[in-house]
């Protein structure tokens, strides 16, 4: 096992890792940013490296400076967390060459799943289903609307090395597609610089499913109960649950079968995730891969009990997998609310300030609140606007919601607003309740519904 893991990352995931390399014994490196200097994160590990200034590519994402803030402390390991640097083949590739271990998969399998249309063609080759689409790159917009019209419209045109919603469009008729294509081209070569672009149909009234996996450098492999990831805004999550409730345990196994199909083909280490696609019929298609550990992991910790930084730390350090498929089971139900710094009365703003109170409820049993905040600390404009994940657990699905329900109405955040209140009218949504919601339900029914309460409300208080 290692003695000493830089953590590469910054926030909540970053205090999340400390925590376990503290309680596994191994000493932890903070990085930080010049804005970060006071973080959490910061105070909490052994050692801290000041790596750049306040944006992120002078700092989170300087491959250089994190390198040699690992060799200068002595760390054996680099944990990435999530986002940043967590799925760069190239950075993967420069902590084997310094001799340094990057806690995920191989750089070649991340290259391989990073790129959409590589990793579509791979799991078709896998026997894994896929949504239909273009066979390989659409290089001009002749060639989108040829394959567009066979598979007919709405299409989704994408960016091969997408992700956080950039670089797509949808596409509703063929008089779309010139402007569509050639906007979500541009935007791609910008965000990514590569503007390799492929097609796909829009299935609609879809949940978003995703399994998480682990498998070892012996090729032992596991997969997770599913989780529920339906709930989303601007293609970015809100709130998360495991398991979905609408899912039988034959589809269950039947998922967890093709998710092994995947990472057993590609020979993959350590954990990542599989994201499907759930038509009304409960038909599975492969969507994407992410080789990381994602930000919802942690109802899957909750509903099985298993802390899977700990394990990719064991598994990185080339020990078996500390469990197999027969010591995971389903324990409950989940839900986590992602907490963010924003203003859901103005089109979900960013909100930065100063952290005036904080009150973060404890007690009970089932409930976690993964956050970096504290009273004084202050949010930034630099990073993502995710300040606190609210987790809680129950016996039941019903329990689950009452718990985090009580959570978020005793939490207190002053000093910058939070999307509090929006999560909680979610929580008491009828149609979340029943589970039967889709991934556009939030944008076209629950926030049109959802503004007009609240303006309401805000006239009636007025």
């Amino acid at each position: 096992m290692f003695s000493k893991v830089l953590v590469a990352n910054r926030g909540e995931i970053a205090v999340r890792i400390i925590r376990s390399l503290h309680e596994l014994g191994i000493k932890s490196v903070a990085i930080y940013s010049a804005a970060d200097r006071e973080s959490l994160h910061v105070q909490l590990a052994d050692e801290a490296v000041c790596v750049g200034g306040p944006r992120p590519q002078e700092s989170y994402l300087n491959m250089k400076n994190i390198l040699a803030a690992a060799v200068g402390t002595g760390a054996q390991a680099i944990h990435p967390g999530f986002g940043f640097l967590s799925e760069n083949s190239q950075f993967a590739e420069m902590c084997q060459a310094c001799g340094i271990t990057f806690i995920g998969p191989h750089s070649q399998t991340i290259d391989l799943m990073g790129n959409k249309e590589h990793a579509r063609q791979q799991m078709k080759k896998l026997g894994v289903p896929v949504i239909p689409g273009s066979d390989g790159y659409i290089d001009n917009v002749a060639d989108a609307k040829r394959v567009a019209a066979k598979i007919g419209y709405p299409v989704l045109i994408k960016a091969a090395a997408g992700g956080g919603g950039k670089g797509i469009r949808r596409i509703n008729n063929e008089d779309e597609m010139t402007d569509s294509f050639n906007e979500a081209q541009s935007e791609a070569r910008l965000a990514f610089n590569d503007d390799q672009m492929y097609l796909e149909k829009i299935m609609e009234n879809v949940k978003h499913i995703e399994v998480q996996i682990f498998r070892d450098a012996a090729g032992h492999a596991v997969y997770f109960p599913e989780r529920d990831c339906s709930l989303q805004i601007n293609k970015q999550k809100v709130l998360e649950e495991s398991p979905c409730q609408l899912i039988t345990n034959a589809e269950r196994k039947q998922l967890g079968e093709i998710a092994l199909r995947a990472v057993n083909g590609i020979h993959y280490l350590n954990t990542g995730t599989i994201e499907f696609l759930m038509d009304q019929n409960h038909h599975f298609y492969f969507m994407e891969m992410n080789t990381r550990i994602q930000v919802e992991h942690t109802v899957t910790e909750m509903v099985t009990g298993i802390d899977l930084v700990k394990a990719q730390l064991k598994v990185a350090a080339g020990e078996d997998l500390p469990f197999n498929q027969s010591d995971i089971h389903i324990n409950g139900a989940a839900i986590e609310c992602r907490i963010n710094a924003e203003d859901a009365d103005h089109n979900f703003m960013p909100s930065t300030g100063k952290i005036k109170y904080l009150y973060l409820p404890v007690g009970n049993l089932g409930m976690r609140i993964d956050t970096a905040l504290y009273q004084g600390a202050t949010v930034t404009p630099f990073y993502d606007a995710m300040i606190a994940k609210v987790i809680a657990l129950g016996h039941d699905r019903v329990e689950a919601i009452e718990k985090i329900k009580r959570l978020l109405n005793e939490m207190v955040i002053e000093g910058v607003k939070t999307n509090q209140a929006f999560q909680l009218a979610i929580l008491q949504d009828p149609t979340f309740i029943t589970g039967n919601f889709t991934t556009s339900y939030l944008e076209k029914t629950f926030l049109n519904k959802w503004k007009e309460e609240h303006t309401q409300d805000e006239l009636v208080r007025s």
